[in-house]
């Protein structure tokens, strides 16, 4: 028995008609909200309507009373714009929104942005409006499953056998995320993923044909997905699709429903109908073509009779699962313990002690030092997994003690994206949205330009995920400009809600995952490829230390005449320089400068101990010189590379871009 016909018996309803009223209601509630706003997006909630019925009305697994239920079916709006389809459909489905809140559409501090913001208690599963990174969320989230029902059902109990369902539209196929993405999750055969593409031959600027001709189909199943075709308002078709992916899925599921965007509209099937409001008298007029009720934001007793009558189910499920988990959890009492740890994902009160204890080679890269940390942390963290773009072996980001995730297999802790930077960043977001796993994610400093809006979009939903950028400087050598990082290090500090943490030593590597353990957000630690000289005083205690952001590892005896601030491989010649002035009786500090973010965060107090009496201020920074003005001030100098590098051994590169402690002196002097 289909999804459709199985519900609608248990609710008492003898016939799919009131989909299609759902399907309207959710058209009116969505252009009236868009007019009222005067802003917003029609085409796709009156285009995508039936699909927003079936999905909330029939096909999701979830307890809109529970939003955070383990074993939920998660819906992810790739194509953000639409965002108003997502909002109707969750205030229906008797998910906390008020009819008030549909009326405050894209109004300032309301629960209806202009596209969705990550609001799990809500409904809303993600951030997404920049096309193509729902899909690459929704990948991420299947992944996550994957390794979850892998490890945790047993033969006896599945506890995870959810679905991840993802909408897309032309704009999310046409930019490039969408293939990396689509390309891993195929050669994963995520078969817990299906995909409905929003295919209605239009896009902002004008018909797709101007744009866009492939053969998607085609393109999706080259990817070695399962694809289909339909008619977007075939809520049969659709059911059928959908009640046999239910029952047996081999590989990820693409739907491509045809749809009219701004269906019902005198807009419809135009770019008119996308990116603005219909205004009063097509909105009147559109009303009037669907048989819409000319009461504004209706919603009949019928349609909440329905809604009330699912909730019921929907509640009895929710309660089968957590009686079906006690019984697990009865069973097999070391998986619970496992599940507890990363789903709780609580940092040990003695993890400082512990790596203190951590016996690192001395003078090894910052890579080499992370590696060393992230393996140590992996024994006994189990929500941590590692994944790099084709680098794990030159990042060192990969877990030695762990295999590597495969499509038969999903035991492992290390995930291979391949070259797919952008994508890498998309997934990793979805992987921790669903709250059991901390991602690592790493690939070179200069390939974060890559991934940049997936970090922007991870730090708007404070996601905590922890970035491994290496090869972090002109410093790096041969390899030359085109892999030298000069401003990726200020373009990520530029990022609000992003910890970025530049460790100078072995020492300050530690603590510098302590940072980011501890962080309720995305961290990036940028790290060296070239070995780093242990330096004794930062090897201090966390809260006095990274912690700070910045702190002094070397104090004027008297009077500072001159203060160095530095961070990661520069730290050192920071100190060598001001040997070189106390050599001369000039006194000098000298203060690590490992993260801007964390030492923004200290009270007034430390910041002018760390400021105030420092005589001329000079930072040392293989990067460009942007942002270090605010703490040398206009007065004080910066020793940074402000043009791109070359290729070269680095012992003469530090001579050409006068990074050699004579040439410091002779530029303070």
């Amino acid at each position: 028995m289909s999804c459709l016909k199985m519900f609608l018996i248990i609710g008492d309803f003898m016939e799919k008609e009131i989909l299609k009223k759902i399907a309207n209601t959710i058209r009116q509630l969505s252009i009236e909200a868009i007019e009222r706003a005067k802003s917003g997006h029609p085409g796709l909630p009156l285009g995508c309507a039936e699909i927003g019925a079936y999905l909330y009305g029939v096909a999701l697994n979830h307890y809109p009373k529970n939003p955070t239920f383990p074993n939920r079916d998660i819906f992810i709006l790739s194509a953000g714009h639409g965002s108003m389809l997502l909002y109707s459909s969750l205030f229906l489905a008797g998910f906390d929104f008020t009819l008030e809140d549909i009326k405050n559409f894209r109004q300032i501090d309301s629960k209806t942005p202009g596209h969705p913001e990550y609001d799990i208690k809500r409904g809303v599963e993600a951030t997404t409006g920049p096309l193509g990174h729902g899909i690459g969320n929704a990948v991420g989230l299947a992944i996550s499953y994957k390794i979850l029902a892998e490890k945790f059902n047993t033969e006896d109990i599945l506890l995870f056998d959810n679905k991840i369902f993802c909408l897309v539209g032309d704009g999310c196929l046409m930019e490039g995320v969408s293939s990396e993405a689509s390309s891993l999750a195929g050669h994963l055969k995520l078969n817990n993923l299906i995909v409905i593409y929003d295919s209605n031959n239009i896009c902002l600027d004008g018909p797709t044909s101007e744009t866009f001709s492939e053969d998607v189909k085609k393109r999706y199943l080259s990817y070695d997905w399962e694809v289909y075709k339909i008619d977007g308002y075939d809520l049969d078709r659709l059911d059928e699709i959908i009640s046999d992916i239910k029952k047996k899925q081999e590989k990820p599921v693409f739907i491509i429903a045809h749809t009219i965007i701004g269906k019902g509209s005198p807009k419809e099937g135009s770019n008119k109908a996308h990116g603005a409001p219909l205004g009063e008298k097509e909105l009147k007029e559109t009303k009037k073509n669907l048989n819409l009720p000319e009461e504004e934001f209706f919603v009949s007793e019928e349609v909440k009779r329905f809604f009330k009558k699912r909730l019921i189910e929907q509640k009895k499920m929710e309660r089968s699962w957590y009686e079906k988990f006690k019984r697990w959890e009865e069973r097999y009492p070391t998986l619970f313990e496992e599940y507890l740890k990363m789903e709780d994902k609580i940092i040990s009160f003695d993890l400082e002690e512990k790596l203190k204890d951590l016996n690192i080679k001395p003078n090894l890269s910052g890579r080499e030092a992370s590696s060393e940390v992230i393996n140590f942390l992996a024994n006994f963290l189990p929500f941590l997994y590692s994944g790099s773009a084709d680098l794990s072996s030159s990042d060192k980001t990969f877990l030695n003690n762990y295999s590597i995730i495969k499509s038969s297999d999903f035991k492992g802790r290390n995930i291979k994206y391949g070259v797919r930077e952008f994508a890498m960043g998309t997934i990793s977001n979805g992987i921790f949205l669903s709250n059991m796993i901390v991602p690592i994610c790493g690939t070179f400093l200069v390939f974060s330009d890559y991934m940049k809006n997936a970090i922007r979009l991870a730090s708007m939903m404070r996601l905590k995920i922890i970035y491994q950028f290496t090869h972090d400087s002109i410093f790096l050598g041969e390899d030359g400009p085109t892999h030298q990082p000069v401003e990726q290090l200020a373009s990520l500090r530029a990022i609000p809600n992003l910890n970025v943490i530049r460790p100078a030593c072995s020492y300050e590597v530690k603590m510098a995952w302590i940072a980011a353990l501890q962080y309720e957000g995305p961290t990036a630690i940028v790290l060296s490829r070239q070995n780093l000289v242990d330096i004794d005083s930062t090897n201090i205690p966390f809260e006095k230390g990274v912690k700070k952001g910045a702190y002094i590892v070397k104090k004027e005896k008297n009077k500072a005449a001159f203060t160095f601030f530095a961070s990661g491989s520069e730290l050192k010649l920071a100190l060598k320089v001001s040997e070189r002035l106390e050599e001369r009786n000039i006194d000098t500090r000298v203060i690590s400068f490992p993260s801007f973010e964390l030492f923004e965060r200290q009270s007034k107090k430390y910041k002018e101990e760390i400021l105030r009496n420092c005589g001329k201020k000079i930072s040392i920074e293989a990067g460009v010189s942007l942002g270090w003005a605010k703490y040398v001030g206009e007065d004080g100098i910066s020793i940074s590379v402000d043009r791109f590098g070359l290729s070269a051994k680095s012992v003469d590169l530090e001579k050409r871009f006068n990074f050699t402690v004579e040439d410091i002196l002779k530029r303070i002097f």
